[in-house]
This record gives structure tokens, sequence and C-alpha cells, in this order.
């Protein structure tokens, strides 16, 4: 059935898939562009270089709060149900929330308790009294960051390649995409996790296809890592003990860039894998 869009804009019937989402992201910048340059500029940051966390919240927030805007408008122009995206407010979605969240924090346990036993990082027991106090921040930080980015990514730019390329195909290259636009807030200091992400960006897609083109899994999964790994930083509870190198647990302290944050991803898809199967 033609779209809203494609009625309007003959031309865009027969656009390249990728004309159509180049159109969804500029629009949503353009938007963002009136905050974000003054907010850019009292912050003295430019586009890919290192944010400081300051810096970084309120640009990250102000972008994030327009996306649902955006994707609004973006359903309404193509004259779809926002529920196309992968959400579809039920129990369902609340059990799959819960079922990643869980396998998310769960996982992230288990990759630090292998290290501590290997004697690569060590817990500052001193800080544990912090980590209360960050809990739900960063639970509620992790939700929000997991949603928007998979209604994003999984929901929206996944959805709209795999009209035109099939799954595996738009995965691989909304996984890319993912990654890629991870250097803007980084710049360079992203570009070792840059396979990590990809393969991020792949696992969560999975989590997609097993929670049958819902992103409850997908949402609690991504949360799921963003509040371990976010609680872990802003209590400052772990610390690197340098007897093993970094290309095992993370060039610069960062686990995507290392071997056993690439085994932990491998090890999560598998396991959704076989539950798939």
């Amino acid at each position: 059935m033609p779209t809203f869009f494609d009625r309007a804009h003959p031309f865009f019937a027969e656009a390249p898939m990728f004309l159509k989402v180049g159109v969804f992201f500029a629009v949503w910048i353009a938007i963002w562009l009136p905050i974000a340059v003054p907010l850019a500029i009292a912050l003295k940051w430019h586009p890919f270089k290192p944010l400081e966390i300051r810096q970084k919240l309120p640009l990250v927030a102000s972008l994030y709060l327009l996306a649902p805007i955006v994707l609004w408008a973006a359903a309404w122009v193509q004259n779809v149900p926002f529920a196309r995206y992968g959400l579809s407010w039920n129990l369902a979605l609340l059990i799959s929330v819960s079922r990643g969240l869980a396998l998310g924090t769960i996982g992230l346990s288990i990759l630090f308790g292998v290290q501590t036993l290997l004697g690569w990082i060590e817990w500052k027991s001193e800080n544990w009294k912090q980590l209360r106090s960050v809990l739900l921040p960063t639970l509620g930080l992790g939700l929000w960051i997991g949603v928007t980015e998979e209604l994003i990514f999984r929901g929206f730019l996944l959805g709209q390649l795999e009209q035109a390329y099939g799954l595996w195909s738009s995965a691989i290259v909304s996984s890319l995409i993912f990654a890629l636009l991870h250097l803007v807030w980084e710049g360079r200091e992203n570009i070792p996790q840059l396979p990590g992400l990809w393969l991020m960006g792949m696992v969560l897609c999975l989590a997609r296809l097993v929670d049958r083109n819902q992103l409850g899994l997908a949402w609690g999964l991504h949360a799921g890592w963003v509040f371990g790994m976010a609680s872990l930083d802003s209590a400052d509870l772990i610390r690197y003990t340098g007897r093993t190198s970094e290309w095992l647990t993370g060039l610069k302290k960062k686990p995507l860039a290392g071997a056993m944050g690439l085994l932990f991803l491998l090890t999560t898809a598998g396991m959704l894998w076989a539950v798939n199967l």
C-alpha cells in the first residue's frame, strides 16, 4: 500500500531506501541543531572530540528527547502505526524487558567475576557504599538510552532497510551505522571499540529476532549493559591490575575494545541463538 510520503512525493516511491533513511536522520539532526549549537558553545565541545560526562549528558539528553517526536512523525508520514517499530505496550513487553535486563546484568557480573578470579581486576571495597546511591539513577538512564537507541536502530532503521535488503544484510549495515555514530561523542577514543559496538548491534538485532520482531528483549539487554557499566563507573568500583594485556581486558579500560568483551558478546549471542532454536 502506498504511504502518505510516497503519494505526496512520487520521487520517493522509487528512491533507494538509503535516501529515505537519510531524510529521517537529516530531519532529526536539523531539529536538534538549534538546541545543540548553543549547548556545544556553552559546554566548549566540538563534534568528534572526546566528551566529559558533564558535557555529554545535556547533549545526548536533548538529542534523545527529540527522538520519539521524529519517530512519531515518520510513522505518520509513512501511514503506519508506531507499534510497527517493535514496541507494543503490553504485559509481554514488560516480561521481555525484564528478561533482557536480567540477562544483561547477570552477564556483566559473570564477565567481571571471571576477570576477578583471573586476577585481572580488583574491587575497591571502600567504594561499595557509593553503589547504593547510583543504582536507581543508572537504571533509569539505562532504560531511557536502551529504549531510544533500540527504537532508532533496531526499530526504525533495521525495519526500513529490511524491506529492501533482507534481514541479515540490514542487520550488518544498521549495526555498522550504530557503531560509527558513536564516534560523534568520543571521536578517535572510540575507534578501538568499533568492532565491539558493531558486534553489540548484531547481538541486539538477534535479540529482536528472538523476540518475534519486538524490541522488549533488545531494550532490556541494552539497558542492562548500560545500567551495569554506568553503575560500575559512577561508583568507581573496579581497578585493572595490569597483570595481562589490554587486548584482553579492553584498550583504555573499555571492555568492548578487548577480547573478553567480544567473547562476552559472542556468548550472549550463542545463548540467544539457542533460545531461538
